[in-house]
């Protein structure tokens, strides 16, 4: 099979294992050589498969390689030849291709909703205007972004006026559910100062666990919690509604990638430095206290998970740039531990900060120890090896990115 297809994903991390990573090749570059596919006797049995390729895959040992190899390879592999792109186009080598961070979904210059690969080479491997959803819905508009799918908010005219649907979608797949409508009662709806509270949606889903995907919709007054949330579950296409337990007043930040869903159960940031949380029943609620010694009170906080593990970095860009990187080790108890702690401005190349300057971790890689950051000023976005403290340049873009990690298995209470 073509070198790197030993299971290796972008950034040298496998779904099943999680060594360091780091991009020292060029991920998007095809094979340097290219073994055969099994030798076909008969001539017939050729031209049945170039008609129906997938109902004459070589079984053996190559599908189950191929089934071991992450999608980001087998993309690659496509571009070999017609018997390749046959091959690792099939749906059952697919779906059991372990999957791991493809790329990042995020709004460029002209605000349109753009994907890059995690290498930061090669065609996208998604098509980030959702073709699939155009056919019946004329504008679209990307809300929230969890694992392998996006909740979007869909309106049949251009204008964005009249009726509109929430509608979760999984771009590997193309298949797409609509929300029935979040139906409070008039009095969740009233409130002390005559402000209507509207609902927020967060999107929950698991790629591990691919049955089931949840929508959590706390209504909120501006920033603050106003007492009732709804719950969408995919396992009973309803919505249940629930009292909130979070503490009067809770300010959430509704801000981008300050959301976390982890073990089932929906992490969200507040104005008071501390996470609240929901599982998916709505039946546990915690607040969890931010790590104590945040650098600076001005510059943002942000969570994510990797590894299975809560955590919460800020960079110090009033000061001296630096990047700090917690891990909350002990779950009861909200314990943190500062795990990492990096000059910025070097992996940036810079010996002082300049004015204007501004940087910002957005990400961390859910399988192993690299985090991603990007610059306002100098326009690059790179990766960082924690581990190997190696700088993989992946483009010269501001780019505030959601990570994208590909789900083929079918889309819960899939309509289309």
């Amino acid at each position: 099979m073509p070198p790197g297809g030993g299971g290796e994903g972008e950034h040298g991390c496998t779904a099943q294992e999680h060594p360091p990573a780091t991009v020292r090749v060029d991920e998007d570059a095809l094979p340097h050589c290219t073994p055969p596919l099994p030798a076909i006797a008969q001539v017939d049995h050729q031209e049945k498969r170039q008609r129906h390729p997938e109902a004459s895959l070589p079984e053996g040992p190559l599908v189950e390689i191929l089934a071991r190899v992450p999608y980001s390879s087998l993309c690659r592999f496509r571009c070999v030849s017609k018997p390749w792109l046959a091959l690792c186009s099939s749906r059952d080598i697919i779906k059991r291709s372990p999957q791991t961070l493809s790329g990042f979904f995020y709004y460029g210059s002209n605000a349109l909703l753009s994907f890059r690969n995690l290498s930061g080479r090669g065609l996208p491997q998604v098509d980030s205007s959702l073709p699939f959803l155009r056919e019946r819905y004329k504008c679209i508009f990307v809300k929230e972004f969890c694992s392998g799918l996006l909740l979007c908010k869909c309106w049949e005219l251009c204008s964005m006026r009249g009726e509109s649907h929430y509608v979760v979608c999984n771009p590997a797949t193309e298949e797409w559910t609509v929300l029935p409508p979040v139906e409070f009662t008039a009095q969740d709806l009233s409130h002390a100062f005559h402000i209507k509270p509207v609902p927020m949606l967060y999107l929950g889903f698991d790629a591990a666990v691919p049955s089931r995907f949840v929508v959590f919709a706390p209504l909120t007054v501006g920033c603050h919690v106003s007492g009732k949330m709804a719950i969408f579950s995919s396992e009973t296409g309803q919505w249940t509604y629930v009292q909130s337990k979070w503490s009067s007043g809770t300010a959430i930040d509704h801000a981008c990638k300050r959301r976390v869903f982890l073990n089932g159960t929906l992490h969200l940031t507040t104005l008071d430095k501390s996470i609240v949380t929901v599982d998916m029943e709505g039946k546990v609620w915690r607040e969890i206290k931010m790590p104590d010694g945040l650098p600076t009170a001005s510059d943002i906080v942000s969570i994510g998970q990797s590894q299975g593990r809560l955590y919460v970095w800020q960079v110090d860009n009033t000061h001296d740039c630096q990047l700090y990187i917690w891990v909350l080790e002990d779950y009861g108890t909200g314990k943190w531990a500062l795990k990492h702690t990096v000059n910025v401005l070097e992996l940036f190349g810079r010996h002082r900060p300049e004015d204007a300057d501004y940087y910002m971790m957005f990400a961390i890689h859910p399988d192993c120890n690299v985090v991603f950051l990007t610059n306002m000023k100098k326009e690059t976005t790179v990766s960082y090896d924690l581990d190997k403290q190696k700088v993989h340049v992946i483009c010269t873009e501001f780019m505030c990115g959601l990570p994208y990690i590909p789900c083929f298995a079918e889309l819960p209470s899939a309509g289309h």
